[in-house]
């Protein structure tokens, strides 16, 4: 046996290992799989390359990777994989205002565009208490569009923390997506980078920063959910040069 005096050992490597698939994947990459299957049996390899195509796009889909989350004070991390596409200051939607919400001033709002192939588990930017989730029905617009926000199937999501802070995000369905899931409730408590939900097939995160923290993204950056910090406080909006 070991020691109890001898420290940990530390290592400096880390290995790549292929990411897991989301339960919520199984079901769909075995009916695929099974359709795939019957295409080789009944048509060949003619119809069944593309359907064992689709069956690993499935697979690759519902992937949910291991992230390593940063820690520091009052830090705010992406709640999704994708691109960065809008950064704003607006009006806040309906559901976020108020003393229960947001407060009713506009915020800079940071909108993340999941593609079909990006990560689509999606993530808490803070540590702390989920206040409120709720859930609009609504159209399937494209989700890189401003009015998606107002317009289509959407689920606002507010994380206080132990200090006071409160963060808005939104999840909303895209062209193909039909269905946001939730993995949380209202009273939870959450640590930052913590799975709280998935939209599937294509789809768009906004999040609405507090005032007084600049984004530290920027216009087609991408960020990874529980890895990028998007706003910091104290530090000035950062900029970008595409190249």
């Amino acid at each position: 046996m070991a020691s109890l005096d001898k420290p940990p050992t530390v290592t400096s490597t880390v290995k790549w290992r292929f990411p897991a698939m989301h339960p919520e994947g199984r079901k769909y990459a075995l009916v695929a799989g099974a359709i795939s299957f019957l295409a080789v049996l009944w048509g060949g390899w003619f119809w069944g390359w593309p359907m064992i195509a689709l069956t690993i796009w499935v697979i690759s889909f519902f992937r949910d990777p291991v992230r390593v989350t940063p820690q520091g004070e009052r830090l705010i991390v992406a709640p999704a994989d994708g691109l960065v596409t809008m950064i704003e200051r607006v009006a806040l939607p309906p559901e976020l205002r108020g003393p229960g919400g947001l407060g009713d001033l506009p915020l800079v709002r940071v909108s993340i565009f999941m593609s079909v192939f990006d990560v689509h588990i999606n993530r808490t930017p803070v540590t702390g208490t989920i206040r409120q989730v709720i859930y609009i029905s609504g159209k399937f617009l494209n989700a890189d569009l401003d009015k998606a926000s107002d317009e289509n199937e959407r689920q606002h999501i507010v994380v206080e923390t132990s200090d006071g802070m409160r963060i808005g995000f939104t999840q909303i369905a895209g062209l193909v997506a039909r269905r946001i899931l939730a993995f949380i409730k209202p009273g939870d408590m959450v640590v930052a980078g913590q799975r709280i939900g998935l939209i599937r097939f294509g789809s768009r995160v906004d999040v609405f920063l507090p005032d007084g923290i600049e984004p530290q993204v920027t216009l087609g950056q991408r960020s990874i959910a529980g890895e990028t910090i998007l706003g910091r406080p104290g530090l000035p909006a950062v900029r970008g040069v595409a190249q």
